[in-house]
């Protein structure tokens, strides 16, 4: 496990909770700490996070072959998401990073490295390619213009003097939430195919050669209706909580219609939260997640897709 980040000794830290509980939540104002963000200033200390590095000459050919991105010809220094799926097409591993020339160094969730590693340690065969868990010589960072940083951990407050004002995850993930981006692990399941969750895109290159997975992705893109769609809740705010990860959506009727992920905080929207609903919940449908009623605004289209109609 990740240990606490020295940024935890900045005046007001307060730190995270379960796997995010080695960096601050929030420096002691969570909406002022949002605004800051949303007004293109200051960093998130994400240093909890996962990074490996993969180098060799065979480093771009060989993620290219593994994964749904675009790897063969990637510019020095372009950052770029990238997803591992199942043969069945349901989302394995998700990270981002770049290449410097010389290695492509990545970050994915707090305990997420390990396994990735394994899979593509599997997958490398003759391959000149050298993974390495560098989580202790790297760590992560957000700035406010939306860029990650990638930075020498023994350099991280010298960092923080010159990155600041310093906001806290909780500020991170509401306006990450209210932008309806998901988070690996959290708002997805092992069900999960990109498709689902607004993947295609930023994380699937659909012009590209084949990769594990990619026949479900095809065929729901140009077909369209998948199984489930991500959704962003507006909460009721009566109550001073939010939902637990995982908690069941229901409709009107008690029937369970998805599964909530991220909750938080928003300090324009108020308390929110991404789910995930099955496709055929009407996108006005009231609904209700762990007892809190919620009402819905559509971030993937339940006929997202539909290039080609069968006949």
């Amino acid at each position: 496990m990740t240990t606490a980040s020295p940024l935890l000794r900045l005046s007001g830290a307060v730190a995270g909770d379960g796997v995010d509980a080695p960096v601050a939540a929030h420096y002691g104002s969570l909406y002022g700490e949002q605004r800051t963000l949303a007004a293109g200033d200051g960093f998130v200390d994400l240093s909890h996070r996962d990074v490996l590095r993969i180098s060799g000459p065979d480093r771009l050919t060989w993620l290219h072959s593994l994964t749904t991105q675009v790897f063969e010809g990637l510019e020095p220094g372009t950052w770029t998401q990238a997803l591992v799926l199942s043969p069945q097409g349901h989302v394995e591993h998700a990270f981002a990073g770049y290449d410097n020339g010389e290695a492509f160094t990545a970050h994915t969730e707090p305990g997420a490295a390990a396994a990735l590693i394994e899979f593509l340690e599997r997958m490398r065969f003759l391959m000149q390619v050298e993974v390495t868990h560098v989580t202790d010589q790297v760590a992560v960072a957000w700035r406010a213009n939306g860029k990650y940083d990638l930075v020498p951990r023994d350099q991280l407050e010298k960092y923080a003097e010159a990155a600041g004002p310093a906001a806290g995850l909780w500020a991170f993930e509401a306006l990450r939430i209210a932008r309806g981006e998901p988070r690996f692990t959290v708002d997805t399941d092992h069900r999960t195919i990109p498709n689902e969750v607004g993947w295609i895109g930023p994380a699937v290159h659909l012009d590209k050669g084949c990769y594990r997975g990619q026949e479900t992705v095809a065929r729901v893109h140009n077909l369209g209706r998948p199984p489930r769609r991500l959704t962003l809740l507006h909460l009721d705010g009566s109550e001073n909580r939010l939902p637990i990860v995982g908690a069941d959506v229901t409709d009107a009727n008690g029937k369970v219609v998805g599964r909530v992920g991220s909750s938080g905080r928003h300090h324009e929207l108020g308390p929110i939260a991404l789910a995930l609903l099955k496709r055929n919940v009407p996108t006005d449908a009231p609904l209700v997640v762990d007892s809190l009623p919620a009402a819905q605004e559509v971030v993937v289209d339940p006929e997202v897709g539909l290039h080609f109609r069968p006949r």
